[in-house]
């Protein structure tokens, strides 16, 4: 593999946050390549910049579209200077040599939200400043010639690109997230009663996990609504400035003492190992991280069909798929599952199914996709 300086735009590092997660999974999977590694970021954790060339750039933001167009021009102002051989931008910025699709399409996006809307609010959310602004983003971006490739992280972000941006299905690889499989295991009937114990979640009860923050978003709504018409437990790990409305809304339909919200967790692992299902009804996600870790934990999935990870589920074999608001589906689909997921066929179909999914598997398919662009 020949030598070359690789620039990610990537805004920031959360630790909660999926897109960062990838980025950090790169990093790692292209670590033993014989690349020069740049990062350009408004901030980045101490923890991870070890051997790579950190370039900051913070301008002043002001508001929403402030922040994005200032980040946008001052990371082309360092790329330009740099005369990085490619640029990997994870951020939609017109001019970079690859963009990672990971927040999917956004048009699309507002198309789910408007679901949850009433009709005199559909029309002003596309009339919204910030939205046209990301909307007309998009457009440039996958229209600049300077675009070599898209990377999606699923087969349904690739379909929505090519239609709704005409896009031609061989500028798009699809290279799905990747999962440290030796890390998230499933555990065993100690490990498992001690974890109860500790959450004070009893041992008998079956128990699903919803992971996620932005809860419109990932559909807590839905899972709380189904979740009220069972006999199972749901542990909330994820943060919302509007978490009160929700623990109302268990309040209300009789189920709160069947919710737990734990707020944003640092270690996730005990929560996966203490349930016996991921519930993650999402209105819209290209491909959540939550779903590998869950179903690499032995956890069958139940999500929706306009989330990438269904990609990944084969309905009454290692999960169910669903529409995002139909209750009824979804409260079915529960029933359905197995009453514990250790040791259940359906649990260990889960994390067959994510084994291959390594870090491996991402720098072949990443330095192929390099090469190829270079050469």
């Amino acid at each position: 593999m020949q030598s070359y300086r690789l620039a990610i735009v990537c805004k920031k590092y959360r630790p909660d946050g999926g897109a960062e997660r990838f980025v950090l999974h790169t990093l790692e999977a292209l670590e033993q390549q014989n690349l020069n590694l740049n990062i350009i970021t408004r901030e980045w954790s101490d923890r991870i910049t070890s051997n790579r060339h950190i370039h900051l750039c913070n301008p002043i933001k002001i508001g929403r579209i402030s922040r994005e167009w200032g980040f946008a021009k001052t990371a082309k102002i360092v790329w330009n200077k740099e005369k990085f051989d490619l640029v990997q931008s994870h951020e939609r910025i017109p001019g970079c040599d690859i963009y990672r699709a990971g927040d999917g399409v956004h048009r699309r996006w507002l198309l789910q939200r408007t679901r949850l809307l009433p009709g005199w609010r559909r029309k002003w959310l596309f009339l919204n400043r910030y939205h046209r602004y990301v909307m007309h983003t998009e457009r440039t971006m996958y229209a600049s010639p300077k675009l070599k490739s898209i990377i999606c992280n699923s087969e349904m972000i690739k379909q929505e690109i090519i239609e709704d941006f005409s896009v031609q299905s061989d500028k798009i690889t699809v290279i799905y997230n990747v999962i440290d499989h030796k890390k998230f295991l499933p555990t065993n009937t100690e490990q498992r009663q001690l974890l109860r114990d500790q959450y004070s979640i009893p041992q008998r009860a079956h128990c699903l996990v919803f992971v996620g923050s932005g809860f419109e978003r990932k559909g807590l709504t839905a899972a709380i609504s189904a979740v009220s018409a069972t006999d199972s437990y749901l542990l909330v790990v994820g943060r919302d400035k509007a978490e009160t409305r929700y623990r109302a809304l268990a309040r209300s339909l009789g189920c709160s003492h069947r919710v737990y919200f734990f707020g944003l967790q640092k270690e996730i692992l005990p929560f996966y190992q203490a349930a016996d299902a991921l519930l993650l009804p999402t209105l819209y996600d290209p491909f959540p991280n939550v779903i590998l870790e869950a179903m690499s934990c032995g956890l069958p999935v139940i999500t929706s069909s306009t989330c990438g990870g269904a990609e990944f589920i084969v309905p009454g074999q290692n999960g169910f798929v669903t529409d995002a608001l139909d209750i009824l589906a979804i409260r079915k689909a529960i029933v359905d599952l197995p009453n514990q997921a250790l040791g259940s066929a359906m649990g260990e179909s889960a994390r067959i199914t994510i084994l291959p999914y390594n870090n491996r598997l991402l720098s072949k398919k990443l330095v192929n996709l390099y090469d190829r662009l270079l050469k």
